[in-house]
């Protein structure tokens, strides 16, 4: 499908680093500098392409509109060959451009992610539908808040809750930060997209990396994910919540050896 709104120049990449080339993607209301405390140890292996999601960081004037959209217009400006780090809807987005075009994705990296954000009758490993509804509805009573509150979640479980929130926050700040709208159909991304039917078509390898205490993607999902992913490794970090590459860099870091 073409996307005639979309201009894909508008798309933000940087690429550094030598090696294989790794595709990085971050999460909701982020932007690619969230890798930063990664960058340098991952691309003395790796050429990286930490991408800005349509909407996001230096990609800001890209219009956000769904998944679909935003997997293939990233996709249009990727190697053809490569490795995909994807982290929370990343990571949806990272399973999509694997169905999408199996013969350029050679292998999956999927931190904190999920096929199903969202708690239903048959998938217990989600967060409340109302509490993403209710975060909708802040957005445009006040964007600030809002913001910090889903930062929050993002930490909470990790023993060191307070830097990492302070590093989110800041991370944040050295960019322009998404519109309401971006953020409003981000959210409706996460709200809505369901790929646990497609997951057993994955057929790349792939290293399932999470935080024991995640409480915006519980670590049941990612031991669903390894059992229902035909080539799965799962890595968990304990004491750690929604962002185990702030919380345990080092870590994070030599979990790559495998690739």
């Amino acid at each position: 499908m073409i996307w005639p709104s979309v201009d894909m120049a508008s798309i933000h990449i940087e690429t550094t680093g030598n090696g294989p080339d790794l595709v990085m993607l971050h999460g909701w209301a982020m932007h690619s500098g969230v890798w930063d405390g990664v960058v340098e140890s991952l691309s003395q292996r790796f050429r990286l392409h930490r991408v800005d999601l349509p909407g996001h960081g230096a990609s800001r004037d890209c219009a956000l509109d769904s998944l679909d959209q935003m997997t293939e217009v990233i996709a249009d400006r990727l190697p053809g060959r490569y490795s995909v780090c994807g982290w929370s809807l990343g990571g949806q987005v990272a399973i999509r451009l694997a169905l999408q075009a199996p013969e350029r994705v050679q292998q999956l990296v999927l931190v904190a992610s999920t096929p199903c954000f969202v708690r239903r009758a048959d998938w217990p490993w989600g967060m409340e539908d109302s509490t993403l509804t209710l975060f909708m509805e802040n957005l445009a009573r006040d964007y600030t808040q809002t913001l910090n509150r889903f930062l929050t979640l993002q930490v909470s479980g990790s023993e060191d809750q307070a830097r990492v929130l302070a590093w989110l926050r800041k991370s944040i700040l050295r960019g322009q930060p998404p519109t309401p709208a971006t953020l409003q159909a981000g959210l409706k991304i996460l709200q809505t997209s369901d790929l646990r039917a497609e997951l057993n078509q994955v057929s790349q390898p792939v290293l399932l990396i999470h935080g024991r205490n995640d409480v915006i993607t519980p670590a049941g999902a990612a031991d669903w994910m390894q059992q229902h992913l035909p080539r799965a490794r799962l890595v968990l970090f304990p004491h750690c919540g929604h962002a185990p590459f702030l919380s345990f860099p080092e870590q994070f870091v030599s979990c790559f050896d495998a690739l």
